[in-house]
């Protein structure tokens, strides 16, 4: 085999082994998604919550709160069973971004919920802004930031209005 084509294999094989990193790199964000959702619809689990995000981290959702680092995320989430007291969160059209040793994502939230005030059952949606980092080989949650889209009662759904109470 000639140089050049060693050196052009070498080159395929370094693009083919970046392209399956990025595919094993998106997964294991999707994984993270699917543990962050299972430990909120395990009755808002703090501790498991809070070890998927960084020490530094951001997590902020208009209505619910804005809190900064760990520490101030695992309390939030102490909190959260008192404000719904059943919930389902559902991920869905992740779009994942991998940049190295960051990414980026959004993803469409659905969440059929009940609130406690007034043991109300609850239509929730929104979209959630995320970045990552990868730290010491693990994937962890840096920035969560919910957009509203919907948060409506069961009985009334959202024809009308989409966010409870916008009369």
């Amino acid at each position: 085999m000639a140089a050049s084509d060693e050196t052009a294999l070498a080159q395929r094989l370094q693009a083919l082994e970046r392209r399956l990193l990025a595919l094993e790199d998106a997964e294991a964000i999707r994984n993270l998604k699917a543990q962050y959702a299972a430990h909120c619809d395990n009755q808002y689990a703090p501790d498991a919550i809070a070890a998927l995000f960084t020490e530094d981290a951001l997590w902020e959702s208009p209505g619910l709160g804005r809190f900064e680092g760990r520490q101030a995320i695992r309390e939030f989430f102490q909190r959260a069973s008192q404000i719904f007291t059943f919930a389902i969160h559902y991920s869905l059209n992740g779009q994942i971004y991998v940049d190295g040793d960051t990414a980026r994502a959004q993803w469409y939230l659905f969440m059929p919920c009940t609130v406690k005030i007034g043991d109300q059952a609850m239509w929730r949606a929104g979209i959630d802004h995320e970045t990552y980092v990868r730290s010491d080989g693990v994937w962890k949650f840096r920035h969560k930031r919910s957009e509203p889209l919907m948060n409506v009662s069961f009985a009334e759904g959202w024809a009308r209005d989409r966010f409870a109470g916008a009369r």
